[in-house]
């Protein structure tokens, strides 16, 4: 018999048995659901609903089920539909007549409400302790190879050298701020729609408080429509998880390109490529490319859910049993992903000669050179075309911008119209500082601010990093 079939004569169409069932999914929710009944259950013997033999024996009989659950010995009946029904009716079935009294009080609609609310909170937990490792194996792979120099690019060309630690304390960054929106979705996920009720709250006295704070919640929604049928908190959840996804694809589209030959700037480990079924020679960063393409779904999912709220009136209504399967799925996405991209970083061989080597290419340190003139008085503008005319010539001349003679310098100086310009012009010790300025090393060491790519600030923020992360534990 169905838990709400009073008011019906004729059964439910097995069409209609199938189409609403939700258990193959929400049982996910079972260790959750529980712990809500738990709390419910001392609410109950709070208002006096229940003597205390009775919250005794329900107490029992829930947490052994929980027993079961945990040990994967449950069975669950697809008859009775959700999560919700089929614990309710196993435990009648353990403690007799009495666990008809476990639903009084309460709705489905605030029992989901709160379970998702409890499975979102130590979801988030699981999320960031994965990010932080994923951060170590960033910050431990930024410290073995601290001393890489690589080119920076921006359009996808090249543009100024910078050391690969600070390529990768970017990423850092990016997963910090991920922390932080799942720590922010947190505080609003860790409210208690329990005791809402349906939609209009508990028709008996419940101390909403007091069960709110026995399942570690910071306190109670306000508002009984509101508990039950708004789901922003899995929104702002999703978006956090697709922006984390977005940032580790980014990094696997990196990887997928370094480790291309013709890049040869990072060897995966084999344990973390994959071959190919006719092609011998191939070893490829499929975890990488998977990450990139379940991305996308991320990114579907979220966008799914905000079209699945938007149309919905006050209050729950039965679309919101579709909340589950993308905000599971993309959680478990994220976290999959970070744990196979941390151990791709973790075993990374990187090619500090062919790093340096790109970074050479494309007149990277002309920026450094026209600062360096900056700094003797020029205009930045003037500075600026007159290192343009040097990398003209000195591509004429096939020559590397540390390699450019006297003349070559005195006549792009000259050709700038610049009288300040002309005048520096044979300078002395100008050429000597100019082609300092356009080695690697003279490049690096000029961006010397909070955040720069200078040697001295990235061992700087690399110990920090390293420092918060043992804070981490």
């Amino acid at each position: 018999m169905r838990l709400w079939g009073g008011r019906f004569s004729a059964a439910t169409d097995e069409r209609v048995a199938d189409f609403t069932r939700s258990i193959e999914v929400d049982r996910e929710l079972a260790l959750d659901d529980l712990a809500g009944s738990i709390a419910h259950v001392h609410g109950l013997g709070r208002a006096g609903l229940l003597t205390a033999e009775e919250v005794t024996q329900l107490v029992a009989g829930l947490e052994g089920l929980a027993a079961e659950v945990e040990a994967g010995r449950l069975e669950w009946d697809p008859a009775l539909e959700d999560v919700h029904m089929n614990l309710e009716a196993a435990l009648e079935a353990r403690v007799g007549p009495i666990g008809r009294k476990l639903h009084t009080g309460r709705s489905r609609n605030d029992q989901v409400a709160t379970d998702l609310r409890l499975w979102a909170r130590r979801s988030i937990d699981r999320l960031d302790a994965a990010i932080v490792a994923m951060e170590r194996a960033l910050v431990g792979l930024a410290e073995r190879e601290g001393e890489a120099v690589m080119p920076g690019l921006t359009h996808i060309q090249p543009a100024q050298p910078v050391l690969f630690a600070h390529h990768l304390l970017a990423y850092v960054e990016m997963l910090e701020r991920d922390r932080g929106r799942l720590a922010d979705a947190r505080r609003r996920v860790n409210v208690s729609p329990l005791g809402a009720g349906a939609l209009a709250g508990a028709g008996y006295p419940l101390d909403r408080e007091a069960t709110a704070a026995e399942l570690g919640f910071e306190g109670v929604s306000a508002n009984s429509m509101d508990a039950v049928s708004d789901r922003d908190f899995v929104v702002e959840m999703l978006a956090a998880v697709a922006l984390g996804m977005v940032h580790l694809s980014r990094l696997a589209e990196e990887i997928t390109w370094w480790s291309n030959p013709r890049f040869g700037f990072v060897r995966l480990a084999d344990a973390f490529s994959t071959g190919s079924s006719m092609m011998p020679n191939k070893k490829n960063p499929d975890p990488a490319e998977l990450v990139r393409g379940r991305a996308a779904r991320v990114i579907g999912s979220l966008s799914g859910m905000l079209a699945l709220l938007k149309g919905l009136p006050l209050t729950y209504q039965r679309d919101l049993q579709e909340d589950k399967p993308p905000l599971f799925e993309s959680v478990a996405t994220l976290r999959a992903s970070l744990e196979v991209m941390a151990g791709m970083v973790e075993t990374l061989t990187v090619d500090r000669e062919r790093m340096r080597a790109a970074a050479a290419e494309g007149h990277t340190t002309a920026t450094a050179v026209a600062d360096a003139l900056v700094r003797r008085g020029l205009p930045f503008r003037t500075a600026h075309h007159v290192v343009g005319a040097l990398v003209a010539a000195a591509e004429a001349a096939g020559l590397a911008l540390d390699a450019v003679t006297d003349a070559m310098i005195t006549a792009a100086l000259g050709a700038s119209g610049d009288p300040a310009a002309v005048a520096l012009a044979g300078t002395a010790g100008l050429a000597d500082e100019l082609r300092a300025a356009a080695r690697l090393e003279g490049a690096l060491a000029s961006c010397d601010v909070v955040g720069g790519t200078a040697p001295a600030r990235v061992r700087a923020a690399l110990a920090a990093a390293r420092a918060r992360l043992e804070r981490e534990g």
